[in-house]
């Protein structure tokens, strides 16, 4: 089954974040690079919508993949869509932001 992904209004805030960041200690056009490259591989979940780990005990339904080992994306399975919940930079508390994300997450 092919799943359309959607990015909720956090996940999409948490890149523009990323970008703001990098773009401040480096520059615009690597901010925009890396930025793309995270989208992109956000992309890709909906091939292998299982993979990554499950973060069930955290909140319901949410898995967890790395990415080039600096980024986290947490995303669940809601009918034929894929939901980007959150897409969290360097060494953040994974359940932490989960959990917090779980009031008001949209």
């Amino acid at each position: 089954m092919t799943y359309v992904v959607r990015f909720s209004k956090r996940s999409q805030a948490d890149l523009i974040s990323i970008y703001a960041y990098i773009s401040a200690k480096s520059d615009s056009s690597r901010a925009l690079a890396y930025f793309e490259r995270i989208r992109d591989y956000c992309l890709t979940v909906n091939r292998f919508s299982q993979r990554g780990t499950s973060w069930q005990q955290v909140q319901r339904g949410v898995r967890v993949v790395g990415f080039e080992r600096r980024v986290s994306i947490a995303f669940r399975i809601k009918g034929q869509t894929i939901e980007i919940v959150r897409v969290m930079y360097g060494s953040r508390n994974v359940e932490k932001h989960l959990k917090a994300g779980r009031r008001g997450e949209g």
